[in-house]
Protein backbone atom coordinates (compact mmCIF):
# COMPACT_ATOMS: atom_id res chain seq x y z
CA UNK A 1 0.00 0.00 0.00
CA UNK A 2 1.06 3.32 -0.57
CA UNK A 3 -0.07 6.89 0.00
CA UNK A 4 -0.45 9.06 -2.69
CA UNK A 5 -1.76 12.61 -1.11
CA UNK A 6 -2.54 13.95 2.12
CA UNK A 7 -5.12 16.78 2.67
CA UNK A 8 -6.01 18.48 5.80
CA UNK A 9 -9.36 19.19 5.96
CA UNK A 10 -10.77 21.95 7.70
CA UNK A 11 -13.78 22.77 9.32
CA UNK A 12 -15.86 26.03 8.50
CA UNK A 13 -19.97 26.08 8.25
CA UNK A 14 -19.47 27.94 5.02
CA UNK A 15 -16.91 26.57 3.01
CA UNK A 16 -16.50 28.75 -0.12
CA UNK A 17 -16.31 32.08 2.08
CA UNK A 18 -12.31 31.72 1.67
CA UNK A 19 -12.50 31.46 -1.70
CA UNK A 20 -10.43 34.75 -2.04
CA UNK A 21 -8.06 34.19 0.24
CA UNK A 22 -6.74 30.67 -0.89
CA UNK A 23 -6.65 32.18 -4.51
CA UNK A 24 -5.36 35.63 -4.35
CA UNK A 25 -3.45 35.72 -1.44
CA UNK A 26 -1.65 32.08 -1.59
CA UNK A 27 -2.25 31.35 -5.34
CA UNK A 28 -4.34 27.84 -4.97
CA UNK A 29 -6.82 26.79 -7.09
CA UNK A 30 -10.32 25.65 -6.65
CA UNK A 31 -10.39 22.29 -8.03
CA UNK A 32 -13.70 21.00 -6.48
CA UNK A 33 -16.76 22.82 -4.91
CA UNK A 34 -19.65 20.54 -3.52
CA UNK A 35 -21.17 23.27 -1.90
CA UNK A 36 -20.70 21.61 1.60
CA UNK A 37 -17.08 20.99 0.48
CA UNK A 38 -14.37 23.12 -1.24
CA UNK A 39 -10.94 21.72 -2.12
CA UNK A 40 -7.80 24.00 -3.47
CA UNK A 41 -4.94 22.65 -5.07
CA UNK A 42 -1.03 24.49 -5.90
CA UNK A 43 -1.70 24.55 -9.57
CA UNK A 44 0.98 22.24 -11.09
CA UNK A 45 1.41 20.24 -8.03
CA UNK A 46 -2.09 18.27 -7.02
CA UNK A 47 -0.52 16.19 -4.22
CA UNK A 48 -0.37 19.69 -2.01
CA UNK A 49 -4.13 20.27 -1.39
CA UNK A 50 -6.31 21.34 1.19
CA UNK A 51 -9.93 21.12 1.59
CA UNK A 52 -12.58 23.45 3.36
CA UNK A 53 -15.75 21.64 4.85
CA UNK A 54 -18.96 22.31 6.63
CA UNK A 55 -20.00 18.81 7.19
CA UNK A 56 -19.57 15.66 5.66
CA UNK A 57 -22.57 14.03 3.29
CA UNK A 58 -22.72 11.20 3.70
CA UNK A 59 -20.54 10.32 7.21
CA UNK A 60 -21.78 11.13 10.90
CA UNK A 61 -18.64 13.65 11.84
CA UNK A 62 -16.33 16.02 9.73
CA UNK A 63 -12.48 14.23 9.35
CA UNK A 64 -9.52 16.08 10.67
CA UNK A 65 -7.56 14.92 7.00
CA UNK A 66 -7.95 13.10 4.03
CA UNK A 67 -5.47 10.64 2.57
CA UNK A 68 -5.50 8.85 -0.68
CA UNK A 69 -4.41 5.61 -0.65
CA UNK A 70 -4.04 2.72 -3.78
CA UNK A 71 -5.95 0.29 -1.50
CA UNK A 72 -8.33 1.33 0.88
CA UNK A 73 -9.13 -2.37 0.92
CA UNK A 74 -5.92 -3.53 2.71
CA UNK A 75 -6.12 -0.22 4.81
CA UNK A 76 -9.40 -1.21 6.15
CA UNK A 77 -8.64 -4.78 7.22
CA UNK A 78 -5.57 -3.60 8.84
CA UNK A 79 -7.21 -1.13 10.87
CA UNK A 80 -9.83 -3.29 12.26
CA UNK A 81 -7.56 -6.02 12.54
CA UNK A 82 -5.86 -3.69 14.84
CA UNK A 83 -8.29 -2.75 16.80
CA UNK A 84 -8.50 0.68 15.58
CA UNK A 85 -12.53 2.14 15.74
CA UNK A 86 -14.08 2.65 12.43
CA UNK A 87 -16.33 6.18 12.79
CA UNK A 88 -17.73 5.46 9.19
CA UNK A 89 -17.77 2.35 7.25
CA UNK A 90 -16.10 1.66 4.12
CA UNK A 91 -18.24 3.01 1.57
CA UNK A 92 -18.52 3.11 -2.37
CA UNK A 93 -19.61 7.11 -2.59
CA UNK A 94 -21.15 8.42 -5.64
CA UNK A 95 -18.54 11.21 -6.28
CA UNK A 96 -16.18 8.59 -7.09
CA UNK A 97 -14.36 7.07 -4.35
CA UNK A 98 -14.37 4.55 -1.73
CA UNK A 99 -13.35 5.46 1.75
CA UNK A 100 -14.05 4.53 5.27
CA UNK A 101 -13.24 6.90 8.38
CA UNK A 102 -10.80 5.71 11.31
CA UNK A 103 -9.95 7.28 14.53
CA UNK A 104 -6.31 7.74 15.13
CA UNK A 105 -4.63 7.08 18.58
CA UNK A 106 -4.68 10.30 19.11
CA UNK A 107 -8.25 10.77 18.51
CA UNK A 108 -8.07 12.52 15.13
CA UNK A 109 -10.81 11.15 12.57
CA UNK A 110 -9.18 9.83 9.47
CA UNK A 111 -10.44 9.81 6.21
CA UNK A 112 -9.16 7.02 4.01
CA UNK A 113 -9.62 7.28 0.22
CA UNK A 114 -8.87 5.70 -3.08
CA UNK A 115 -10.31 6.90 -6.09
CA UNK A 116 -12.11 4.70 -8.41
Amino acid sequence: MSVKRIVPDLHALEPGAGRAFYEDVLGLELVMDQGWIVTYAAQGNAAAQLSVMAEDATAPVVPDVSIEVDDVDGVYAAARAAGHEIVHPLTDEPWGVRRFFVRDPHGKVINVLEHR
